[in-house]
């Protein structure tokens, strides 16, 4: 019974971790070297690319670059050459279209070309720029090494920026409010600056029931620098843009940079929206516009069978029952020196079909060297769990090594189960014990990975 109580505390201390520094996460303002688990926190809304999001705010009023995008050099061109007929003879910039930030210090994987923004002076050397882009695999700071790869560019008129500012709207779950985050310093280096001078940062919590108002607008641009005329527009565009935040959905509106021109305009020169999954069925045309070749093929896989699944970049594969219990299991595995390569959640009334489906999707990462399996057998039962195993381990010749930890409902008829199957695993009831043998087990692999030693479960 101690031991239990000591687990659902646990538990409870993960459900918290949960949803913990939801702000910080979702800023995107460079907290990607966070070492607690606290920071996995399952992915709940959609991204798209920028030319969607500067169409979605040019179509509320809200000023932005005109512009096309083109998913060929030739159409690149030709959009280029529209554009310039449209707008007179400007210089153009074309920017690669991945979801994902810090695009313009990239680099492209495949031929090495610098920077996925570049500004171009006629349709020709957008063409070219548009021919070392499409197709290939940009990287920058938050794609990792992976990168993303790029199917569209955007091509849109340039302006001659006389200060770039930062500005985002979105859900801070500490305080069940809307807030709104902004720097005088916008642009590129926006996550090296929230680093290294996090005092340059302005936050305001927004009331949802009263909205953002004319005056808290106002003194919010004064404290990001807005002077003179400039500061009526923005203020006024700062209202709008909480309007749209709503009125869609939003989790997430970030404008980075808000330019203030030469000749005195305030213009979004860039655009990243996210939207609530939750939404979708009140957002269907914005939702139709979902990206899937920009998504991870493992979250989209796991979506098709109602698993929670999130990909993380560790050697140590977790299966758990329950959000809570799976954060106590990332942290657990941290706490060994290990690193987990996903969330998955089963949830409490998978089948045994799903659990297969699971173990299926883990033994297809190839970045995954061991699979802990944790489960607090409630809702679900343990025999369940166990049967998934086995059919999963006949189905696929699963080629991982397991841990497995079954407690609770059925737990000695799984055990049993697991025993009479003859599938290679190790089975251990401690769950701190468990994860500390993944830990372990993961090492040795990853050291004879590095010696060039073969190992094989067998």
């Amino acid at each position: 019974m101690n031991a239990l109580k000591k687990e659902l505390k646990c538990m409870m201390m993960g459900r918290r971790k949960f949803g913990h520094n939801i702000l910080k996460r979702g800023t995107n303002l460079s907290y990607k070297n966070f070492k607690s688990c606290q920071f996995y926190v399952e992915k709940k809304y959609l991204s798209i690319h920028e030319y969607l999001s500067i169409d979605l705010l040019r179509n509320n009023n809200i000023p932005c670059p005109q512009g096309y995008h083109a998913q060929t050099p030739e159409e690149a061109e030709e959009k280029a050459l529209e554009l310039q007929n449209v707008c007179g003879d400007i210089d153009l910039v074309i920017k690669a279209q991945i979801l994902s930030g810090g695009r313009g210090l990239g680099y492209f994987k495949e031929n090495k070309f610098e920077g996925g923004v570049h500004i171009c002076r006629n349709s020709m050397e957008i063409k070219d720029v548009a021919s070392k882009m499409l197709n290939n695999t940009l990287v920058t700071k938050q794609t990792g090494p992976e990168g993303k790869k790029c199917n569209t560019v955007f091509i849109c008129e340039r302006f001659y920026i006389r200060k770039e500012r930062y500005v985002a709207f979105l859900l801070d779950r500490n305080s069940d409010n809307i807030c709104l985050l902004g720097s005088s310093v916008g642009g590129s280096s926006i996550e090296d600056i929230s680093k290294k001078t996090p005092e340059a940062i302005y936050k305001i919590n927004i009331n949802i029931k009263d909205g953002l108002t004319n005056g808290q607008s106002r003194e919010f641009c004064e404290q990001i620098g807005f002077k003179g005329n400039e500061l009526d527009i923005a203020t006024d565009m700062l209202v709008n843009l909480y309007k749209i935040f709503k009125k869609y959905d939003c989790t997430l509106l970030e404008i980075n940079p808000l330019s203030e021109t030469n000749d005195g305009r305030v213009l979004c020169c860039d655009a990243k929206l996210n939207f609530d999954d939750n939404a979708e069925y009140r957002q269907k045309e914005i939702f139709d516009k979902r990206d899937l070749t920009q998504e991870n093929p493992e979250e989209l896989e796991a979506k098709k069978y109602n698993l929670n699944y999130v990909s993380l970049d560790g050697n140590i594969a977790c299966m758990v029952n329950g959000a809570g219990l799976a954060m106590a299991t990332l942290d657990l595995i941290v706490l060994h020196k290990g690193s987990p390569s996903n969330f998955l959640d089963v949830g409490g009334s998978a089948t045994e079909e799903e659990i297969a489906e699971a173990l299926k999707i883990i033994d297809n990462n190839d970045k995954a060297k061991v699979c802990f399996i944790n489960i607090l057998g409630g809702i679900m039962r343990c025999d369940i769990i166990a049967r998934g195993i086995i059919n999963a381990a006949k189905q696929i010749q699963f080629k991982k090594p397991l841990i497995v930890r079954l407690e609770g409902t059925n737990e000695k008829e799984a055990i049993k189960i697991i025993e009479e199957s003859k599938i290679k695993c190790i089975i251990c009831q401690d769950m701190n014990l468990a994860a500390e043998k993944a830990v372990a087990l993961a090492n040795i692999l990853e050291i004879a990975k590095q010696s060039n030693i073969n190992i094989t479960v067998s």
